[in-house]
């Protein structure tokens, strides 16, 4: 039997970036067509995910020394209010239904608190409402809308969850 994958960091060196980019790739597809602009993970590189690790906190569960979960975090204390910003968090198929992801939301939560910040926070688009029930069922409630540039319609959705 193979080991549950394990919520790790992620820095340079030693972080495979590419499959970093690949499984957030891969995990934001389905939304093509669906979602209004379309996803940024179109515009990211390997290179922007380990600038946006030194910049803020990348975590990754590891599975068969590959990454098959991810999610990046940043830091935003003077916020208002203060938070820990979660981003790009992805699952790899085979791997989804495992509990991985909700295992992100909870090591996310822990860097909060460890950095004192007393909120996750997120941003999900309107279009995606299985999303924004799951994320609600782990906490999150809606805090605010916003729409991207050239839209006047709300194109997304800020959730929250406080940090005991």
């Amino acid at each position: 039997m193979t080991a549950a994958p394990r919520v790790v960091r992620l820095a340079d060196p030693g972080t495979n970036w590419d499959g970093v980019l690949a499984l957030i790739r891969d995990a934001f597809a389905y939304m093509d067509g669906v979602i209004d602009p379309p996803s940024s993970a179109h515009r990211l590189d390997a290179a922007m995910l380990a600038d946006m690790a030194r910049r803020g906190i990348a975590l990754g569960a590891i599975a068969q020394g590959r990454p098959v979960g991810c999610a990046f975090l940043d830091p935003r204390p003077y916020a208002a209010p203060p938070c820990l910003y979660l981003g790009k968090l992805a699952v790899a198929a085979e791997f989804r239904g495992t509990g991985i992801a909700s295992r992100i939301v909870e090591a996310a939560a822990a860097e909060a608190l460890r950095l004192r910040l007393p909120f996750l926070e997120l941003q999900t688009r309107v279009e995606l409402s299985a999303n924004q029930a799951w994320f609600a069922r782990r906490g999150f409630s809606k805090c605010g809308e916003g729409a991207h540039a050239g839209f006047a319609r709300p194109t997304w959705i800020a959730m929250r969850r406080a940090i005991a």
